[in-house]
């Protein structure tokens, strides 16, 4: 019985540490990109997120073996409590004390690391490395690759058609300092004197590119906040689906809980952890790798939700984090104000995650390897 209470609160620490890490990089866009602020941002995060995870019980089964470390190790370590837990544990240790330092890292780069270490020094040398090659670091090498050269191509594109729509992007004006403003409306308008132009006056902080034109008759900017959230909940939806059956995996190779009752757990742990832990990662993905407008936000959204998904449907263990990481660095490529200093420390975290969570993982299973438990 004890074995398997401290498997359950290994998965909920996991589950928690990824929610912590990871639920408010889908809508990260949104408050990047001014769309909503940030408790509206997260709670439409943890909603979409929970619903994703639900529905994983539906269309991503194949994830939950890829997880549980057969095939990996042999069948006997791959079932073993103090293999289970300590890979676990290693993934859920390096996913927090990343939340905890605001770098946004792979859950799935972490277990990945984590079965590796614990399966080392469970078996030495007899690790499959053909599975460790073509099912887990293909897809996360490969990923934010994809996810970049994607984002540039649709943006593109997207910015053809709205030129050809006729749709103009407009940035409202800011006078402060010494400027002098001349006839200030109640409505906060002012005009200039010379020109009769309107100027709405604000704060610096609150200056966003906007959209102005027609889209079937509705106003575009409208239309397109609308997509982005759309867009966002489908990016929280994917992440959900994704990394939900990977956690998931450990409870059920430990025979603890049935899919649907492992999957709530793991559901609500993941919700609690983003609500309460997610704030210094959401700063990192959403104000420093680069600003953004609406349009680039949606576009880095859609190729992010478009990959997940399909990577879920297919049973392919590709990172959330880095799909939308490499999506918001296509942006930065497009508009050319991405912060090449907090990149490199991403891709450093990330080079970094897989031997951490391994060392992490190889150390908790050699002491409970000498426990009795």
């Amino acid at each position: 019985m004890i074995i398997f209470i401290c498997i359950l609160l290994v998965t909920i620490f996991l589950a928690y540490a990824n929610g912590a890490n990871d639920n408010f990089k889908g809508v990260a866009t949104l408050f990047g990109g001014g769309a909503s602020d940030y408790k509206k941002a997260l709670w439409w995060a943890t909603i979409t997120t929970f619903l994703g995870s639900i529905a994983a019980l539906f269309v991503a089964a194949k994830l939950v073996t890829a997880f549980s470390g057969k095939g990996l190790v042999p069948d006997a370590i791959a079932g073993d409590p103090h293999f289970l837990i300590a890979a676990g544990l290693g993934a859920a240790c390096t996913v927090f004390i990343a939340s905890l330092t605001g770098i946004p890292i792979s859950t799935t780069h972490s277990l990945t690391g984590a079965l590796l270490g614990a399966g080392i020094v469970a078996v030495g040398t007899n690790i499959n490395l053909h599975i460790l090659g073509g099912k887990f670091f293909a897809p996360l090498l490969f990923g934010p690759v994809i996810a970049s050269l994607l984002t540039l191509a649709i943006y593109s594109s997207f910015k053809r058609v709205r030129i050809g729509l006729g749709i103009e992007r407009q940035m409202c004006l800011c006078v402060g300092g010494n400027a002098e403003v001349v006839c200030v409306q109640n409505d906060g308008i002012a005009l200039l004197r010379s020109t009769g132009l309107a100027l709405s006056v604000d704060q610096l902080k609150n200056c966003q590119q906007v959209y102005f034109g027609k889209i079937l008759g509705f106003d575009s900017q409208e239309v397109l906040d609308k997509f982005h959230f759309v867009s966002a909940g489908a990016v929280s939806f994917a992440r959900g689906l994704n990394d939900t059956p990977k956690i998931v995996a450990l409870l059920l190779a430990a025979k603890a809980f049935s899919l649907s009752w492992g999957l709530f757990l793991v559901a609500a742990a993941i919700a609690i952890g983003g609500l309460l832990n997610a704030k210094k990662v959401a700063l990192t993905m959403s104000k420093r790798i680069t600003a953004m407008n609406h349009g680039q936000g949606f576009s880095a959204n859609l190729i992010t939700a478009l990959l997940v998904i399909f990577a879920s449907k297919w049973g392919l263990p590709v990172s959330t984090t880095h799909v939308s990481c490499g999506s918001l660095f296509g942006i930065g490529l497009v508009n050319k104000k991405a912060n090449l200093s907090i990149i490199r420390q991403i891709v450093l975290a990330w080079i970094l995650t897989l031997p951490i969570a391994a060392i992490f993982a190889g150390i908790c299973y050699f002491i409970l390897r000498q426990i009795v438990i």
